[in-house]
């Protein structure tokens, strides 16, 4: 059976990603089109690179398939805590994020990583709620009947999935040059660079689940991307009333901004990022 046929209602979390928009392709052509009871969703945090953002828009209008695009918002109905957007009126400097972080009066950290779970799998579920799509909604049905794009050479990820169908990608075997490989006979692409298959600032830009040393190239490539970062850990927050830090492991953003303008280099190249399920 072909992996990438639709057979129940079903939500395709596109992440923003080549792999994500590579199994978004694929499932277009399995099913000559995209299914009466399929729906494509896009959570944007407000931390995507720009690049990111066209890109998402680029699949929509090259392949004639509608991206829901939706974002958090604080409210105090949980059923309203999303909102719709589009390319145009999407969020750029980080307010979903940052309402959620007020929301919850302290920061993201890789123990407590509840950015993923509120600013995508909640969002798109209370949206998919009010499109009558799925019965009850919840964050564990939404799970059960989302699609994400996880890729055979993932498998430390994939084992984490009991139902396999949810991973298309990984059943048919695609491995990061595939998806290379495809993208390379497009006639558009996300235009950030690769590194070893990966895309160093994809999802948020710089996500603290992500490598110190890939960290600290992203800001010394476009060092305005700290900024954002370095003021919500100056927050006065509950947890930490002189202000907080995403990890207790390694500098806080505000001085790897200020190592990266010193150019003091005090980072592992080698270190590995912490594996996180927003998805390429």
């Amino acid at each position: 059976m072909n992996p990438y046929l639709i057979t129940e209602p079903t939500c395709i979390s596109f992440s923003g990603g080549r792999t994500s928009a590579y199994m978004l392709y694929q499932v277009l052509q399995a099913n000559n089109g995209l299914p009466e009871d399929a729906i494509v969703c896009f959570a944007n945090k407000g931390k995507e690179e720009e690049a990111t953002l066209k890109f998402v828009n680029d699949c929509s209008v090259n392949w004639n398939v509608k991206i829901n695009w939706v974002e958090f918002q604080d409210h105090e109905d949980p059923l309203q805590r999303y909102k719709n957007v589009t390319y145009e009126t999407a969020s750029r400097n980080g307010e979903p994020f940052e309402a959620l972080i007020r929301k919850r009066n302290y920061l993201p950290n890789p123990v407590t990583r509840f950015c993923t779970s509120e600013l995508k799998i909640r969002t798109m579920a209370c949206f998919l709620k009010q499109t009558g799509l799925f019965d009850d909604c919840s964050k564990s049905e939404l799970e059960n009947a989302s699609w994400i794009g996880l890729r055979y050479d993932e498998a430390r990820r994939a084992t984490k999935i009991a139902d396999k169908r949810r991973i298309p990608l990984y059943t048919a075997g695609v491995t990061v040059a595939d998806i290379a490989e495809f993208w390379d006979k497009q006639e558009f692409n996300l235009e950030l660079p690769t590194y070893k298959g990966r895309t160093l600032a994809g999802n948020c830009d710089l996500c603290f689940l992500k490598p110190l040393n890939q960290v600290a190239t992203l800001i010394a490539e476009k060092p305005e991307r700290a900024i954002w970062w370095a003021r919500m850990e100056a927050l006065a927050l509950a947890s930490r009333p002189d202000g907080a830090t995403f990890r207790k492991d390694r500098p806080n953003y505000a001085s790897m901004l200020q190592f990266t303008n010193d150019q003091i280099s005090l980072f592992d190249k080698d270190e590995d990022g912490i594996a996180c399920f927003c998805g390429d």
